[in-house]
């Protein structure tokens, strides 16, 4: 019998970004918003807010769909620390229990970018969520009954694309290091304290796979070794479908500059 093997798709070639031409894009007009993205455990947040402190007087836009909601930090990874003095807008916005959507994002984001512009400062879009950012760079409309990729036809004008780029061994070594070591700080007693709140089960687990998996183990439908193990291989396969819809952007004509951080 003929053995099938697993193929893996080739990672886009590296390439360092040059932070002249950059600011010279950036002073001229021709970008007027830089969108890091990559999938979870790639590094993009410090990237972005490096970034931000070698433009100078720039602002950090979240496109992450759960770190809008308050008292959910160690599930989503907010790692606010990391931000240092740079501004941040869209996280802690929404409350536990409701249900924030890509339709309140877009508004919000539009908000939010109006707002850094006018008061002189750069907006730099950063996250893993595919399709907020999409809707945040596309003009995505979302009345129409065509598909996003026949709405992708050409690059979003004037918004320069980063990609944070790692490896699909290194990724997984740091989604599963990352996930031990939000385990030790407490992740299952924030979403113990969700649920103590009167949040229910179900809408925990709607809030995606920490949430989904915590919470059924604390609902006692799986032990702690489970849990455990089932969570960091659907990390991993969510990080890999992250990969898949940005490289759907790059089809659709998006030019993402993937670098190596």
């Amino acid at each position: 019998m003929q053995k099938i093997k697993n193929i893996v798709a080739a990672l886009p070639e590296p390439e360092v970004i040059d932070l002249d031409a950059l600011r010279g894009s950036i002073a001229s007009g021709e970008v007027e918003m830089v969108c890091v993205l990559g999938p979870t455990a790639s590094g993009k947040t410090r990237y972005a807010v490096q970034l931000a402190r070698e433009l100078g007087n720039a602002e950090i836009i979240s496109a992450d769909s759960r770190q809008v909601y308050r008292r959910m930090d160690i599930g989503t990874g907010k790692d606010l620390s990391e931000y240092g003095p740079v501004p941040y807008h869209l996280i802690d916005i929404a409350e536990p229990g409701t249900q924030y959507n890509v339709y309140r994002f877009r508004e919000d984001f539009a908000a939010a970018a109006s707002d850094i512009r006018s008061r002189g400062a750069f907006p730099i879009l950063c996250g893993g969520t595919g399709l907020y950012i999409s809707a945040a760079t596309s003009g995505y409309d979302f009345a129409s009954k065509k598909p996003l990729s026949a709405q992708l036809e050409q690059a979003p004008d004037k918004v320069f694309f980063i990609g944070t780029l790692v490896s699909r061994e290194v990724r997984n070594a740091r989604i599963d290091a990352r996930l031990d070591a939000r385990l030790r700080e407490g992740m299952i007693e924030e979403i113990k304290g969700l649920l103590n709140e009167g949040i229910a089960p179900e809408v925990l687990i709607s809030y995606g796979l920490e949430y989904k998996f915590v919470t059924q183990h604390l609902l006692g439908e799986m032990d702690y070794a489970a849990m455990r193990e089932h969570l960091a291989i659907a990390i991993h396969q969510f990080a890999k479908r992250q990969m898949t819809w940005f490289r759907g952007m790059e089809r659709s004509g998006i030019r993402i500059h993937w670098t190596e951080v």
